[in-house]
């Protein structure tokens, strides 16, 4: 399948990203309206909710459910951001980050065996709790970096992919994709699926993966942790 084709329904894209981000941090998961929300139960204790290009009328109805706490945050996903950050401003909600992006793989494109660590002093753990397949590279007791995916649908979800900065430029961050690619084509995977930060961009593009649109998130009080 072509990276175009894929990409063709977002909101689709969006419902199953939210399943498989969720299952790795399992979340409860509900709908507002047609669109989806999950409770952030390990950090705001409160909902976040999704939603990709919706109409005015609907983000008038999703902002006033976010209003309703200063712990809820909306999530818009767009390539209209300069829209959504005028529509943010009218119903009194603060974008609080704009740099994400969602992107998508063709998993046949990734590789199929698990990698090695060139340096000696590291070392690759892999584990699987409740379906969420688990990725940890150690420098001895230390975590050096780590990250997880979940596999809904035929999609395999990335999720918390972290080199920490001890660690960086050693090439751990498509050491751990590529563990957990591994992993996940143990599944009858077709694509995968992230929320990526500037800097993640920059590898995921790197390891072959494309860009699908830009991620909004916003608040009523502008300092609630989105989705990343």
């Amino acid at each position: 399948m072509t990276p175009d084709a894929m990409v063709e329904d977002v909101t689709h894209l969006l419902e199953v990203w939210v399943a498989g981000w969720s299952g790795c941090r399992g979340y409860e998961v509900s709908t507002e309206g047609r669109f989806p929300a999950a409770l952030r139960h390990d950090s705001t204790q409160d909902w976040e909710y999704f939603a990709h290009d919706p109409s005015d009328d609907e983000f008038a109805g999703l902002a006033a459910k976010t209003a309703e706490a200063p712990t809820r945050i909306l999530t818009i996903l767009s390539n209209d951001v300069a829209r959504y950050s005028f529509l943010a401003e009218q119903y009194g909600l603060k974008v609080t980050s704009a740099s994400q992006t969602m992107m998508i793989v063709d998993m046949a494109t990734q590789d199929t065996e698990d990698p090695w660590l060139a340096d000696d002093d590291l070392t690759l753990e892999t584990a699987e709790l409740n379906g969420v397949h688990h990725a940890i590279v150690r420098s001895g007791s230390v975590v050096a970096a780590s990250g997880q995916v979940f596999v809904v649908d035929g999609t395999a979800v990335f999720d918390k992919i972290v080199t920490e900065p001890t660690f960086q430029r050693r090439g751990l961050g498509s050491f751990i994709m590529k563990a957990l690619a591994a992993q996940a084509l143990g599944h009858d995977v077709e694509e995968g699926l992230l929320l990526a930060s500037l800097d993640g961009q920059k590898l995921y593009s790197h390891l072959g993966w494309k860009k699908v649109c830009h991620v909004l998130m916003m608040s009523v009080s502008g300092a609630a942790a989105g989705a990343d």
